[in-house]
């Protein structure tokens, strides 16, 4: 009798975890953007431009600002919801959770970019500094190691 009710838990537990309720993450890079590709990427670059002026932004902050600088071809919210997931299928946004105890913020910013190649150079100073050759050795260190070795 004891051995069956474990069955049945464990039977629930199984159908609970591969039930319906668990569903796959969405592929955000096939997402429509619901306008022509040109259109999206003219919406995209003000979208980020936007992200990237005011700093990580909610989905609401966002909205604020788009209808304040008259996006044109951004119909609603919805869409421009759509056109985030899309540009971040695009790695062109991040989205990451600010959790306060039970509260969560999910924030838009713009991904890190690469830095220029004139900031990679080095100066020429430090380059003369590296290139030196090292201070040639003295001979003591050598002659205290063949005295201890008996050479």
């Amino acid at each position: 009798m004891w051995l069956g009710n474990v069955k049945v838990l464990s039977m629930e537990t199984l159908v609970r975890y591969y039930s319906s309720s668990r569903k796959a993450a969405v592929n955000v890079r096939k997402i429509n953007p619901k306008v022509p590709t040109q259109q999206a990427y003219s919406i995209a670059q003000s979208l980020y431009g936007i992200i990237k002026q005011h700093g990580p932004l909610t989905v609401s902050n966002t909205w604020i600002h788009a209808k304040d600088a008259g996006i044109s071809g951004l119909n609603s919210k919805t869409h421009m919801k759509i056109m985030l997931k899309w540009m971040r299928g695009r790695k062109m946004l991040k989205l990451f959770c600010n959790g306060v105890g039970s509260n969560k913020k999910f924030l838009h910013s713009t991904l890190p970019e690469e830095p220029q190649t004139d900031q990679l150079e080095i100066p020429s100073e430090v380059k003369l500094q590296d290139e030196r050759s090292p201070a040639p050795k003295t001979g003591k260190k050598l002659k205290d190691k063949k005295m201890k070795f008996g050479c």
